[in-house]
């Protein structure tokens, strides 16, 4: 599993400047929220901004320990079912674009994962592996490390694509109940 750390910085998937439609607080009391994805850990967060400021999806934004230029404070994590129709639309494309953007995390999983007992391997975890992937893998990266996709693709026969059985897997996690998080922190 990949080693676990505090977020940085999200990306902004969805920015309601007066707060939840739903909420029936008095609307001087509401205030601007942001969800938002981390980028290391893929934590859905709910971020409150500054006052007077502005985000839109796919904004980054920092929210580390040290001065914030946007963000006030974090609300804490929100599951997956509690998004906005908009920050789901938004939580698959800035997915797959942090996967694209960062791939070198993910090709590592596949040069480092290990056996989760005699029976089940973590690369059989990803959605559409099985076995006979799981063993090609294994072989195949014995003699040489996988660099990127591209090789994973090129080396392990029949592979499906790498960086879409990640996105599933990554969502399925986000759904919650899964035994073993992979990517995402818990």
């Amino acid at each position: 599993m990949l080693q676990q750390s505090k977020e940085e910085y999200a990306v902004v998937l969805d920015f309601l400047p007066n707060g939840y439609p739903m909420d029936k607080s008095a609307s001087y009391k509401k205030t601007a929220i942001v969800q938002a994805i981390g980028k290391t850990n893929f934590v859905l967060l709910e971020l409150v901004p500054k006052p007077g400021i502005h985000l839109k999806a796919g904004d980054e934004v920092y929210i580390g320990p040290a001065k914030r230029d946007h963000i006030h404070h974090i609300n804490g994590k929100i599951p997956l079912n509690k998004l906005t129709a908009t920050a789901n639309g938004e939580l698959e494309f800035v997915l797959k674009n942090l996967i694209t953007t960062a791939p070198d995390k993910f090709v590592e999983f596949f040069n480092k994962s290990m056996p989760l007992s005699m029976r089940m391997h973590q690369l059989e975890l990803l959605p559409g592996l099985g076995k006979k992937h799981m063993w090609e893998i294994v072989e195949e990266r014995q003699g040489k490390p996988f660099t990127n996709f591209a090789d994973i693709r090129e080396r392990v026969k029949l592979m499906p694509d790498p960086e879409k059985i990640i996105l599933k897997r990554i969502m399925l996690e986000l759904e919650g109940g899964e035994k073993y998080n992979l990517f995402v922190r818990d």
